[in-house]
């Protein structure tokens, strides 16, 4: 059964409104004179308020001189390994970076070509004792294309950095398109690990995959006992899941996860060993980062639309967000995705599905980027708004509740928004855009 505040959400929220008054706040690089390549997110160091981690999605091979006239788009799809750059010295303002990971697979070729890549890094917040760090990553195995979440060490010493031969993989699918690859990884509040995974790519769930818990890791956010803790379960047998040689998995299930006893979803009868237990939220399409709100712990989404909408959506355990039923709130029609013949009709209130609490059209944008929520002192108007951005348009837009309705307002804009996160040193916002830089948010 849905949490009561599921139930509210799915029958209260209202369409979201959207105003631009101009910029209301500056963007500033964050580190002035540090680069980076291909930064897709940032990441924190567990307890530091002098560090923080940022996600290179991959760099793309020097071409020689012969390789100049060579097919662009070949070249472009060649990349090395992701990589994971240090920021030190944020409380003294005087940031360094220092790379601390680059990826080398074992037992496959890394891919980094369109929306694969190095898509999320998260420490263990027990790291100093543990010494683990866990990766989501893309990766071709006999030249099929597959997505993995993996653990690694760090190497003894003092300094941190991880050992990419320490590999172990936990989670290896097997993916039929290159986009809608989710990736997003993050320890929860309750110390549990939490990732993302997409519809499966293509378009307007081309592979059947949302409308179901029992097809593999699909169309929603994961939540996982690394640890294994005493109560926890074995999750239930599936070729992605990688097993020791006694046939157990690297990790454990929850024992409140919200689908380890269920034997029906969206009122079709399920075989309940089949059922991926890992789940906690679905129905996303591709639920591209999202975070929780250090004081209050909610979890927030974006999740990236098909033709017509974008959404952000509040994540409940057990909560199913709809896709490819509806599209944002209204009613996806997969013989008139683009709406040509008629406007999208909006989704009566389901007790089946949980409604965003807001949603944008292509007037403002066409790629939402899953924000956070500000806590910081430096911008008081902005201080318990979730900001997040859009890829494509690049509007930053923060988005807070007023009597049951969320509003949006356009406060600034930059381009090729991937990924946000905190300045550990401040609580300012952060975010990663792909041309090269971390930003930040400041007072106008």
């Amino acid at each position: 059964m849905l949490p009561r505040l599921a139930f509210l959400l799915a029958g209260a929220v209202l369409l979201g409104s959207t105003s631009a008054s101009g910029q209301e706040v500056n963007v500033e690089p964050a580190f002035p004179g540090l680069s980076f390549s291909l930064p897709i997110g940032v990441a924190p160091l567990p307890g530091s308020k002098d560090a923080l981690f940022v996600i290179e999605k991959g760099d793309p091979v020097p071409g020689t001189a012969a390789d100049k006239s060579a097919d662009k788009k070949k070249r472009a799809s060649a990349y090395l390994g992701g990589k994971v750059q240090m920021v030190s010295g944020l409380a003294a303002g005087k940031p360094v970076k220092q790379q601390v990971f680059q990826l080398v697979a074992k037992d496959g070729e890394f891919e980094a070509g369109g929306e694969c890549g190095l898509l999320g890094f998260a420490v263990h917040p027990q790291y100093p004792k543990n010494r683990q760090v866990f990766v989501y990553y893309s990766i071709k195995i006999g030249g099929k294309l597959h997505q993995r979440l993996s653990r690694f060490q760090l190497k003894p010493g003092a300094a941190f950095e991880v050992d990419p031969a320490t590999e172990q993989a936990l989670i290896t699918q097997q993916d039929p398109a290159s986009n809608h690859n989710g990736g997003d990884v993050h320890f929860g509040p309750d110390g549990y690990l939490y990732f993302s995974c997409g519809d499966g790519g293509a378009g307007g769930d081309a592979f059947n995959t949302a409308a179901f818990i029992n097809k593999g890791f699909h169309a929603g956010v994961y939540r996982i006992d690394v640890d294994k803790q005493p109560g926890s379960l074995a999750p239930n047998p599936h070729a992605s899941v990688m097993t020791d040689a006694q046939g157990g998995a690297y990790y454990a299930i929850p024992a409140d996860n919200p689908f380890v006893r269920a034997t029906s979803h969206r009122g079709q009868a399920i075989e309940a060993k089949s059922v991926r237990t890992e789940t906690w939220a679905t129905g996303l399409r591709n639920p591209w980062r999202f975070s929780f709100d250090p004081q209050t712990g909610v979890c927030y989404t974006g999740d990236v639309g098909q033709n017509l909408f974008e959404e952000i959506d509040i994540l409940v355990s057990g909560g199913d967000y709809g896709w490819s039923e509806v599209e944002g709130q209204h009613v996806y029609n997969r013989k008139d995705a683009s709406a040509k013949q008629g406007p999208a009709a909006l989704a009566p209130a389901s007790k089946q599905w949980i409604a965003p609490i807001y949603e944008y059209d292509r007037k403002v944008g066409n790629s939402v980027t899953g924000g956070v929520v500000y806590r910081g002192e430096r911008l008081p108007d902005l201080k318990g708004a979730y900001v997040f951005g859009d890829y494509a348009s690049g509007r930053i837009l923060a988005l807070r509740e007023k009597g049951g309705k969320w509003e949006g307002q356009v406060i600034a804009k930059d381009m090729t928004i991937a990924g946000f996160g905190h300045d550990p040193a401040n609580g300012d916002v952060l975010f990663a855009a792909m041309s090269g830089q971390v930003k930040r948010l400041t007072r106008k």
